[in-house]
């Protein structure tokens, strides 16, 4: 599977961003508060949304692997950055008739999801310029 190539472009609208992957269509934006529309997600809850849908899919495909009783779940996540660092929070609630082993199991396959791995891991972001091409 490659690797996916995502655009993102602002027209008209101060901080309205269109997201596209080349199938799906989705955006971001910032509250009213720092002078967006508040129309979408702000980017640091596209972030969160990722690391949970991820640790959500890889649970849920863990546990129907593995024929275990995983009746739903949920991922809240927060984060907060300092100077330090950023800490992201994640709480995972785990829904079925699950023994003791299996949710430690469970919490164990969440931390080895894809995003986890990339946003635990070292990050490296090569930016340069190209040429404008119309919108």
């Amino acid at each position: 599977m490659s690797a996916p190539v995502v655009t993102a472009t602002i027209g008209g609208a101060d901080y309205q961003t269109r997201l596209e992957d080349g199938t799906h269509t989705w955006f971001a934006d910032e509250p009213a508060s720092l002078g967006g529309a508040d129309s979408a997600p702000q980017p640091s809850a596209l972030l969160l949304s990722s690391l949970g849908a991820c640790t959500s899919i890889t649970l849920r495909m863990y546990a129907k692997r593995k024929g275990w009783p995983l009746e739903a779940l949920r991922v809240e996540l927060s984060m907060q950055t300092t100077a330090d660092g950023t800490l992201i929070d994640r709480r995972i609630s785990l829904d079925g008739p699950l023994d003791d082993e299996q949710r430690e199991r469970l919490l164990q396959i969440a931390n080895a999801c894809p995003m986890h791995k990339v946003l635990a891991g070292a990050i490296r972001i090569e930016s340069g310029l190209v040429p404008a091409e119309p919108l």
